[in-house]
């Protein structure tokens, strides 16, 4: 009995003191142009198992434009701007306007491993975290977004800069 104890009293205290699942991060910092901003990094994995990176962000202060950059291996983004990014949440749909063109610097960068989307018209219309899928027409068949990272694309339209 008392091991019975002993073992019950042991599995909570991992269960306490174990961190909990593998958050995204939302970090300050400055942009190359020395404009403070926030952003949110998390690496995702689309159906066809392939990584990419979804970053969203926020130069200057609450109220300004989110901003998702999705980026991939070197190549692998080559597409005729502008494209619509298709957000599928159960039977919503929005397609999200393709704003690459818009930065100077993806938009000479011959890599095309980068793209941009506007993510406000999606953040303000979203009532909660739910799970998202991306799909971006010849390029990502589908990638999952789990909650707590939509979560986090939400936080970044009114956090504040310390």
């Amino acid at each position: 009995m008392r091991r019975l104890i002993c073992s019950l009293l042991a599995a909570l205290a991992l269960l306490v003191l174990t961190p909990g699942i593998a958050w995204a991060q939302v970090h300050q910092h400055e942009s190359e142009s020395g404009v403070a901003m926030v952003r949110s990094l998390e690496s995702l994995r689309d159906l066809d198992y392939d990584s990419w990176q979804a970053v969203a962000y926020r130069e200057g202060k609450p109220g300004e434009p989110v901003v998702l950059r999705i980026v991939g291996y070197p190549g692998k983004l080559r597409l005729d701007h502008p494209v619509g990014l298709q957000v599928l949440a159960g039977r919503r749909t929005w397609v999200l306007d393709d704003i690459t063109l818009d930065n100077p610097v993806l938009a000479g960068d011959g890599r095309d491993a980068a793209v941009e989307f506007a993510l406000d018209p999606l953040l303000n219309d979203l009532t909660n975290n739910r799970p998202l899928r991306l799909v971006l027409p010849g390029v990502i068949t589908e990638l999952p977004v789990p909650p707590y990272v939509v979560g986090e694309w939400r936080s970044l339209q009114d956090l504040p800069l310390s």
